[in-house]
């Protein structure tokens, strides 16, 4: 199974957009660890949303077609559908 997922950082109000083949919970825990890159050093990172698939190739596709968009409001978008 692999999943595209949205991360969301209250403390930058930013969200990033992914794909893995680890569990959810795993990966999350990578993106708050102290590292390089765009997730690094903020450590409050929360699974916003997510969507499951098949292959890897369907994940990594969804990915891309969000990033697309390049809109922020199509991402809160798709927040609001995951139920609190």
């Amino acid at each position: 199974m692999f999943f595209t997922y949205i991360l969301y950082s209250p403390s930058a109000d930013k969200f990033y957009i992914g794909h893995t083949g680890d569990f959810l919970e795993e990966r999350l825990r990578k993106h708050n660890a102290n590292h390089n890159g765009f997730t690094g050093g903020k450590g409050d990172w929360r699974i916003a949303y997510f969507e499951t698939f098949n292959t890897k190739t369907e994940a990594y596709a969804r990915e891309w077609d969000i990033k697309k968009k390049k809109s922020r409001k199509y991402i809160e978008a798709l927040v609001k559908t995951i139920p609190t």
